[in-house]
């Protein structure tokens, strides 16, 4: 198996599961993040004690790349610290926009499967959208209840 193949199968596998796919209990942030130029709509919750992100969750609808990416944030951030979820997401969009060395893809894991998104343009708004939503959420913005990735360009 190449790792294009390896990537497909990331994807096509985090598209689907449910693992992530629950409302968080006790959540301390809860924001919904939505893709108006395709209908992706997922709602974030996180349940965040002493800095540390305890649980996460998402329910929504969207395409495969939306929800994979989604599920494999989630992952990726969960048991973390607040701090180390924004250095995360801040190397997320740096992968991107095709601007990342190899060990800090590295730190992003099974996430580095998204990586080819940086080369399809109409795609990278479902692939930011998680991403945008909890950053939203952690800066305290999610007051707003949502956030679209038309705002985010």
């Amino acid at each position: 198996m190449n790792l294009n193949e390896l990537y497909t199968q990331i994807i096509t596998e985090n598209s689907r599961s449910k693992e992530n796919r629950h409302p968080v209990e006790g959540a301390t942030h809860s924001l919904e993040g939505v893709n108006p130029s395709c209908g992706d709509d997922i709602t974030l919750q996180l349940r965040v004690k002493d800095g540390k992100i305890e649980d996460a969750g998402f329910i929504g609808s969207g395409c495969a790349i939306s929800q994979a990416s989604a599920s494999l944030m989630i992952d990726l951030v969960k048991g973390r610290t607040v701090e180390d979820a924004h250095r995360l997401i801040s190397l997320y969009f740096q992968m991107i926009k095709g601007k990342i060395t190899p060990e800090e893809l590295d730190d992003l894991e099974d996430v580095a499967a998204l990586q080819g998104i940086a080369h399809v343009p109409a795609r990278v708004k479902c692939a930011v959208l998680a991403w945008h939503t909890l950053e939203e959420a952690l800066d305290g913005e999610g007051k707003t209840d949502k956030v679209t990735t038309e705002d985010k360009k």
